[in-house]
């Protein structure tokens, strides 16, 4: 089991910018693929940006392709979510999340360990 825990999360303005962190502990970090997901007030967890244990391959959802950047540190056993040019829309909680293969999918229900996740308010 990977222990998470979120963090960076907060205010901010519509264009604006925030970074979100992911530090992890318990298994080797880097054996691990990860993912971000987010879930708004009444609607379902969804895909938001994924990559793989080395940090070669990422994918992210259309909505924020060319916005968001997702990336890793396995020295610093870190996970990153840079979030440019946010949108009202971008509103959640952000979660990050670990998979027991290289590269995990999009499905949150194959994700077995998760944050406490971190809110991202994104004001117009």
């Amino acid at each position: 089991q990977v222990q998470l825990v979120e963090s960076g999360g907060g205010l901010a303005q519509a264009g604006g910018s925030l970074r979100l962190s992911c530090a992890a502990s318990g298994r080797t970090f880097s054996n691990y693929g990860m993912g971000w997901f987010r879930q708004a007030p009444g609607k379902e967890r969804e895909f938001v940006a994924r990559i793989s244990a080395g940090g070669s391959f990422t994918d992210y959802t259309n909505s924020v392709k060319g916005r968001f950047t997702i990336s890793r540190d396995n020295a610093k056993n870190t996970l990153y979510l840079q979030m440019n040019n946010l949108k009202p829309e971008d509103t959640a909680v952000y979660y990050c999340a670990a998979v027991r293969q290289r590269f995990g999918n999009t499905l949150y229900t194959d994700y077995a360990d998760w944050g406490q996740g971190t809110q991202v308010t994104v004001s117009s």
